[in-house]
């Protein structure tokens, strides 16, 4: 079955019997005002199980091979209950990054902006690229919907949004290292540093277990090689 047309809004949640008896009034009495919040709870729980099906599906096959039948096969539905909570793939998609990006604010870009700048550049790497890359390990729809082809546009632009807010950060960081450098400069080495992150990124996670563990050591060790003749002459930086 194909993905069915959209017909308004993110979710066909009004279309769910489920979900639409969440936003009814009770019919009388305090079992029956209990009701609502228990079916809610049921729509919520069914759509974080759509969600990780999607996940499974987009990081299996890419996003413009996925299908919502193989959504549904994958979550243990029918594609009619699918089309209760999402009217088709790009909804899904939509309400994923949604969670996705939510997640990463929360979290690992919280800890990117509280980096301290008095650390050595060694313990500099490890709070820094640490929890990035264990968000990512952990997340790996975050990549596919990132990088993927056909990804719809609205997606990318979120994501686009998160890259300069990364690179911003990083030239944030280095500019404390290097007073008085120019601008110029200091955004040429905060770009060259994003590039070699993405690309070793994109190794690390594609491995498990040792090698995983092998390939951070070695962008850490990159990382290193690259930024601390460049830290080390302007502010006297040097490893532990």
């Amino acid at each position: 079955m194909a993905d069915a047309p959209a017909t308004g809004g993110r979710r066909a949640a009004a279309a769910d019997p489920e979900r639409g008896a969440a936003t009814a009034a009770p019919a009388g009495g305090e079992g029956d005002g209990a009701r609502p919040k228990r079916r809610q709870a049921r729509g919520e729980r069914r759509i974080a199980q759509l969600l990780d099906a999607a996940a499974g599906v987009f990081c299996s096959t890419g996003y413009a091979a996925a299908s919502t039948n193989a959504i549904a096969r994958e979550a243990g539905v029918s594609p009619g209950t699918l089309y209760q909570f999402f009217p088709n793939k790009e909804a899904i998609a939509f309400e994923l990054g949604d969670r996705l990006m939510h997640q990463w604010r929360e979290s690992h870009g919280a800890a990117l902006a509280a980096a301290a700048l008095d650390l050595p550049l060694e313990q500099l790497l490890d709070a820094v690229l640490d929890p990035l890359i264990a968000f990512n390990h952990e997340n790996p729809a975050f990549s596919v919907l990132m990088h993927g082809p056909d990804i719809p546009g609205r997606i990318t632009q979120e994501f686009d949004t998160v890259h300069q807010g990364l690179l911003t950060r990083i030239e944030e960081i280095l500019a404390g290292y290097l007073p008085g450098t120019p601008p110029a400069e200091v955004a040429r080495v905060s770009t060259m540093t994003f590039a070699i992150f993405k690309a070793g990124l994109d190794l690390i996670v594609a491995h498990e277990g040792a090698e995983r563990v092998a390939y951070t050591a070695e962008l850490k060790a990159v990382m290193f090689r690259y930024l601390e003749p460049l830290l080390g002459e302007a502010s006297g930086i040097c490893s532990p």
